[in-house]
């Protein structure tokens, strides 16, 4: 595939992001099967495609003065073919601009007509002319963080408000960082220093985890391809995804329920920590993704697994009361902590979102509490940095449920440099930042034996 075709591919997924809201990770692994894209050109197309959604107010911010009419106002594939050509010049050190240039001028003519394509031209080479607009000159701070770190006002609003400025521009800062490509090793099959050896033997740049025991980070070569991770020897996971199966500390003979599962990462690990011995249901609404619990546990060997397609909330229907001696709540959440990995979930949540997913989180709750035994530990997690998810939620579930009491074990079962960061035993938020992980919550919370 010649450079002109992979900007081509990569135009035609973001318009398929910008008008269907379709998911960029799914159409990315979906087009670079369809047109077979060797690893060289799979970088670029990646690069492109996830840096100019991620840029993607700054790319506008940049673009507007030297376009005639408001960007919106602009055919959808014009806008975006500009983004992405700014984008490559601006941040892609080794694409020369006249290349990205000439080729934006000539996808211009072939989708359009010679008014469009002299539009472009013109555009990009007064860009180019002009040099780039500062975003310092904005007045107002929201605004100016939201344009320099490219993210939606509403949302720089309220983690400036819930966090302060400072905190909030880290985290703004973080999510445009390349996410770490890390794994967690089945320790019921090899021991990290094998799974490490395994990778490096094979040609991959690997080593262990500074913050997670299980963890490895590969920093040359994709992990779903190696022969680790087809063998079962490693799962692809953040570092902080991890931390709910420490935080939940489930030890082999117990019965177990994972309440959200899919796609079954975190049900993996407990299983894994659990030494495959005991009794682990794992639930998910969905059928389809039942089944991806399902293809975890026979790639692993994990066989003491049993998917469900159950919603949480029915759970009660199915289980007698206090029949589970640990329970993960790893609840449906708008995704705001993994925006370095999911560019487009910054430009499609609402602040509405957020107050609908922590109503459906409280109920998932309250709806299993009955099934953990007196003395059982339940975990509450997202992959969201928001408070109205999280705490907000904790305190409030605390609140409507007398026999429930923060854990304050849990800080002890966490690996030790996650230990330093736990606001209290029971609770941790973890903020992109951090550790250049995804943004991540837990609270611990047990069962009292009366009240």
């Amino acid at each position: 595939m010649t450079k002109s075709n992979v900007r081509e591919a990569a135009l035609d997924v973001l318009l398929k992001v910008e008008k269907n809201q379709a998911y960029s990770h799914l159409l990315l692994n979906q087009t670079i099967n369809t047109h077979n894209l060797a690893p060289r050109d799979t970088g670029l197309f990646t690069e492109i495609v996830y840096g100019t959604i991620q840029h993607q107010k700054t790319l506008d911010f940049y673009l507007s003065p030297f376009v005639k009419k408001p960007l919106g106002k602009l055919d959808d594939w014009v806008r975006l073919l500009l983004r992405l050509t700014v984008y490559q010049t601006v941040y892609l050190d080794r694409v020369p601009e006249r290349a990205a240039f000439y080729e934006a001028v000539q996808i211009a003519k072939k989708r359009g007509h010679k008014g469009i394509s002299g539009m472009v031209n013109g555009v990009l080479r007064s860009l180019q002319r002009e040099g780039l607009p500062d975003p310092d000159s904005i007045n107002d701070p929201i605004e100016r963080m939201a344009v320099k770190y490219s993210h939606p006002e509403w949302l720089v609003s309220r983690w400036t408000e819930q966090f302060g400025e400072e905190r909030a521009a880290r985290i703004c800062r973080a999510n445009l960082e390349h996410p770490k490509q890390t794994a967690r090793v089945n320790r019921t099959k090899v021991t990290v220093e094998e799974a490490v050896a395994l990778l490096e033997e094979d040609g991959y740049e690997a080593e262990k985890s500074t913050i997670i025991p299980d963890g490895v980070i590969v920093k040359k070569g994709a992990i779903a391809k190696s022969r680790a991770f087809k063998e079962g020897y490693l799962s692809i996971q953040d570092e902080s995804s991890m931390l709910a199966g420490y935080a939940l500390g489930a030890e082999q003979g117990e019965a177990v329920m994972d309440s959200c599962a899919a796609p079954g990462g975190k049900t993996a690990h407990i299983a894994e920590t659990m030494n495959n011995i005991g009794r682990l249901e794992a639930l998910d609404i969905h059928q389809h993704k039942a089944a991806l619990i399902n293809e975890q546990k026979n790639r692993l060997d994990l066989d003491l697994i049993n998917a469900k397609v159950l919603d949480a909330r029915k759970a009660g229907e199915v289980f007698e009361e206090a029949s589970f001696d640990r329970i993960l709540v790893d609840a449906p959440c708008s995704g705001l902590g993994v925006i370095k990995r999911k560019p487009d979930l910054k430009w499609t949540k609402s602040a509405a979102d957020t107050v609908r997913l922590g109503k459906i989180q409280l109920d998932i709750l309250q709806a299993v509490w009955p099934l953990l035994r007196p003395g059982g530990t339940l975990v509450y997690s997202t992959c969201t940095v928001d408070r109205d998810e999280n705490s907000t939620i904790a305190a409030s579930f605390l609140e409507k449920t007398p026999d429930a009491r923060p854990d304050e074990g849990m800080r002890d079962r966490l690996p030790e440099k996650l230990q330093q960061v736990c606001k209290s035993g029971a609770e941790l938020e973890l903020f992109p930042d951090d550790f250049g992980t995804d943004g991540f919550y837990i609270h611990a919370f047990t069962k009292m034996s009366s009240c």
